[in-house]
């Protein structure tokens, strides 16, 4: 007889190797057919809502592994919030205005275009951008309304934004001025803060006099009657803003002194600096100093110095005043700062707060980095070629104390990697400190009580976004772009001031914009709305920032705190949403956009909770360069191991800190995958021929083991749903792999694996087995469906066909319209866990001993071994509770237990008996029953009698 035949071999059509690259695709497209998404809608109706708000991707170039970390989270929040028992619905979005699609256009058009023509050719291009980042997206398996995104650019969201503008006006936040702003001459344009990255630029740090202009004033402040000729001298690293020099700053509270120097330099024998840098200043210069006389900074106050360039020509010849700073130190320089207000954010305040007017502030830098024509000396260079001459021309007057070459981090444009500068421009803004109309709290006390009214995950994100919020200037909303969405207004002529009617025209553009978009501003004739004034007022030229756009999308798109706006979702979205997740850039990009939109309309963040990741970084932790050759392609992961090993390595990595990818990391990633599927393909082997409604065991009729499998299945669901609640899925990977190899593969499994296959098919001890690992299976899947959603997806389709198709919603279409599955309680748990734990204890010494027998070649495979065990007390009495089921628990044909005292003591022999040729046993009754000369009495009762009897295993 075959005896193999008579065993109950596991079968199933679920694949070991899962061919992900192959086989992925046919699951996006059949969650596309069969309408997945819009079937997890109609199962979550009525459910509590959870809205994770997208964070708008740019339109613009193929998706990056950043991309595909920013996409996967969020879609393991959704799913996993979904299954949780709440209707989270997920809108994805893209941020289609701005300066890149407008770069594409002129590259491949050239510039000067018309501007109805690059936005229509922008339109379109974002369109093609769009069509193909989304096609990525859904590769990685990302379920959304992929047929209704939101894109900045849909007419009702450009037109809402216009509405939004209006809003923000009309509390009083919004203002035109002269005013220092990041500016880059490749752009042509103002950026916002997130524009600007820093990079490492070598430029000419010089020491520069400014002669006295006013000995006597410059006497009575150091307490001397009379005072030679000299200088007080500045350090700067930007030689390029002397021209523009109109004060001098110092500390009111840091001593100055007045030094007698040799060799005298032209503008004379004494020197002002800060005391505690004369030593250093004086080495540097080389020189020879005697401190003469010293005085507090705030002495200084109002005395006037002649601009160091006085004697080279005629445009200079006019005096600085110093004002006093509390920014001015004493790291390096002299304690002196040069103050250009047209080009620093601190001279501007200064300069300002001095009575200087923006009329009287100079600005001759253009918008192309070069000076007007009409400067001194340097008209019509660019100012980084007009340096080393600024240099020269101070050196030839006189004034140059030194010059060096100087290293130092400096503002870059993220687009362009050029350097950018602070240039004073008029421009609108949103005030940070301005108190609003209704006299509430200005936008800066809004957004930092807002801070501290949102959940940060991980928590250090709240002290980032404190300080930048706390330190930031003035909101720049104007751009000076085509692609963009415009600032509708109406300017008067001559005096500059908006139309008293602004907030009502601003409904009136945005009903057109509905209709037609942001080319119904540009053909505008004003006259339609203005009437016989429109000869008194001009159309406003700039665009809005573009983190405008991005920041507002809780209004344009979720609706609002008020839904005076309908959003272009909001009807299935809702305000606030419950979580933002970006990169940690958008601390300073997309959060803090949307944090003072919020409050400037509604005084409250638009979100209840913002989770940041980390950037993506190579094995050695470089960034991804393509000089490196180190840049990790998404869909060429996709396409080689599947986006699944791409969506298991984003949950296993910590992503609160930089994420590292690798050959090697991946590859250790799919050696973890395959232990997974090896399990569940185990599982699903096992539930083949198992009719989970009519032939399941009542669970408190479960034998023990049973029992405990469940009860350490809770436990281990308990903990990954917490760390799902957390937005922590590295923890709770981690607890599923060991869940996998540990809990299952190396005890219950293994240990089941006799009573699964030896047992008659339909016996009671099989019947427990199969009903304890059928809700095994519905909970791991269901566990690991946010995270491996295509092989929980196949593997949940092969458990519907099989073990559950009695079940009445055996229709289910996917995975997703479950929610997390429900174990059955047991009264002893705790009691059950405790037991079963000292039994795994164990278990693990005797399985250690029987490893060192076989490898010393006393016995081959387990069951070839008997073990006696000698025991007492607890010990004796917990091992006699499972009587000749402790066999079982071992994995040997014999175990045998005597009481004795002392610690527990293991014997390993090899058997004497025969092997049974179907289960594989060592046991003296193989070959009793005549009939059966091969095989145990045990496997004869199974095959032809009334079957063994299990109670514990």
């Amino acid at each position: 007889m075959d005896y193999k035949k008579t065993l109950n071999l596991p079968d199933t059509p679920f694949p070991m190797r899962g061919d992900l690259a192959k086989r992925e695709p046919a699951w996006v497209q059949q969650w596309e057919e069969k309408r997945i998404y819009q079937e997890i809608r109609a199962a979550s109706q009525g459910r509590p809502r959870f809205i994770l708000h997208d964070g708008p991707p740019y339109a613009n170039g193929d998706i990056h592994i950043g991309h595909a970390v920013n996409k996967i989270l969020k879609d393991i929040i959704v799913k996993s919030r979904n299954m949780a028992g709440f209707d989270a619905p997920y809108v994805p979005g893209w941020d289609c205005h701005g300066m890149p699609i407008e770069i594409q256009i002129e590259k491949k058009f050239g510039k000067n275009l018309p501007v109805t023509e690059v936005q229509s050719k922008a339109r379109a291009y974002a369109l093609e951008q769009i069509d193909r980042q989304r096609s990525d997206f859904k590769r990685l398996g990302v379920l959304g309304d992929w047929d209704r995104p939101y894109l900045t650019m849909n007419f009702s969201n450009e037109a809402d934004e216009i509405r939004v503008l209006a809003r923000i006006l009309e509390k009083g936040y919004v203002f035109r001025g002269l005013k220092p702003v990041n500016w880059c001459f490749d752009c042509g344009s103002a950026l916002a803060e997130a524009e600007v990255e820093y990079a490492d630029r070598v430029d000419p740090a010089i020491d520069v006099a400014f002669p006295f202009a006013d000995k006597a004033a410059v006497a009575q402040a150091f307490g001397l009657d009379a005072i030679d000729d000299g200088a007080i001298v500045i350090w700067t690293t930007t030689p390029w803003t002397i021209p523009s020099n109109q004060a001098l700053n110092v500390h009111p509270e840091i001593e100055y002194a007045l030094v007698r120097v040799t060799p005298t330099p032209v503008h004379g024998p004494l020197v002002l600096i800060a005391t505690e840098r004369v030593e250093a200043c004086m080495k540097a210069w080389g020189l020879q100093g005697e401190v003469i006389a010293t005085t507090a900074g705030e002495k200084l106050a109002g005395l006037r110095f002649t601009h160091p360039l006085a004697q080279a020509a005629e445009g200079y010849q006019r005096t600085a005043p110093i004002y006093l700073g509390d920014y001015v130190t004493l790291d390096a320089g002299t304690g002196v700062v040069h103050s250009a207000p047209a080009y620093g954010i601190e001279d501007f305040v200064s300069c300002k707060a001095h009575g200087l007017s923006d009329a009287d502030i100079l600005s001759p830098v253009m918008g192309d980095g070069k000076y007007v024509s009409s400067l001194p000396l340097f008209g019509g260079l660019s100012i980084w070629d007009a340096n080393p001459k600024i240099v020269e021309a101070l050196k030839l007057a006189g004034s140059l104390m030194l010059v060096q070459k100087l290293p130092h981090s400096y503002m870059h444009c993220w687009r362009h990697k050029t350097p950018i500068i602070y240039r004073a421009t008029s421009q609108w803004f949103a005030g940070m400190d301005v108190t609003p109309i209704d006299g509430g709290p200005t936008l800066r006390e809004s957004a930092l009580a807002g801070i501290d009214a949102t959940a940060f995950y991980p928590a250090w994100g709240r002290a980032r976004l404190h300080a930048m919020i706390a330190n930031r200037p003035d909101w720049t909303l104007s751009r000076q772009r085509q692609w963009g969405v415009p600032m509708a207004f109406f300017v008067h002529k001559e005096t500059g001031e908006l139309h008293p009617r602004t907030v009502e025209l601003l409904e009136q553009i945005a009903q057109r914009v509905e209709q037609h978009g942001i080319e119904a501003w540009q053909s505008l004739d004003p006259r339609e709305l203005l009437g016989d004034e429109a000869d008194l007022y001009e159309k406003n030229r700039d665009t809005l920032d573009v983190w405008f756009d991005s920041g507002s999308t809780h209004a344009t798109v979720l609706g609002g705190k008020d839904h005076a706006l309908k959003g272009s979702h909001g009807a299935e979205l809702g305000w606030p949403a419950d979580l933002y997740l970006e990169g940690s850039d958008q601390h300073r990009g997309w959060f803090h956009s949307s944090l003072l939109t919020g409050c400037m309309l509604y005084g409250q963040p638009p979100y209840k909770g913002l989770l940041t990741h980390g950037f993506v970084v190579d094995g050695q932790g470089r960034k991804m360069s393509k000089s490196v050759g180190n840049v990790m392609v998404p869909q060429k992961v996709s396409d080689t191991l599947g986006a699944e090993i791409l969506r298991l390595w984003v949950a296993s990595t910590d992503y609160s800190g930089e994420l590292s990818i690798s050959d090697e990391i991946l590859k250790r990633v799919v050696e973890g995958y395959r232990r997974i599927r090896n399990t569940l393909r185990f599982l699903l082997a096992n539930l083949a021929d198992f009719d989970g409604v009519n032939q399941s065991v009542p669970f408190d009729e479960l034998l023990e083991i049973d029992r405990y499998a469940l009860v350490m299945t809770a436990q281990m669901q308990a903990e990954v749903l917490a760390s799902y609640e957390r937005y922590d899925f590295h923890p709770a990977v981690a607890r599923l792999q060991t869940f996998c190899s540990e809990d299952l593969g190396a005890f219950y499994l293994d240990v089941l694996k006799d009573r699964l296959y030896t047992t008659a098919p339909g016996s009671q001890a099989r019947r427990s087995a199969q009903t304890a690992l059928l809700q095994i299976t519905q909970t791991l899947l269901k566990l690991m469906a946010p995270i491996l959603s295509f092989t929980a997806e196949e593997a949940w389709k092969i458990l519907v066909d099989s073990a559950l198709q009695h079940q009445a919603d055996a229709a289910r279409a996917t995975i997703f319209t479950e929610v997390f599955h429900q174990l059955p309680p047991y009264a002893d748990e705790a009691e059950l866990a405790a037991r079963w734990t000292r039994l795994r204890g164990i278990r693990a010494e005797v399985m250690r001993r029987l490893e060192a027998v076989r490898s010393a070649g006393g016995i081959g495979s387990s069951l070839q071994a008997e073990v006696d065990l000698y025991a007492s007390g607890e010990e004796h009495a917990l091992l006699d509770s499972l009587g000749d089921d402790l066999r079982f628990v071992f994995i040997v044909s014999r175990a045998t237990l005597h009481e004795r005292a002392g610690e527990l003591d293991i014997e390993i022999t090899p058997s004497g008996h025969k092997k049974c040729e179907r289960c594989w046993h060592w046991r003296a009754d193989v070959g009793q029953d005549a009939d059966h000369p091969e095989i145990c009495g045990r496997c004869v009762s199974n095959l032809f009698g009334a079957g063994e009897s299990r109670d514990k295993a």
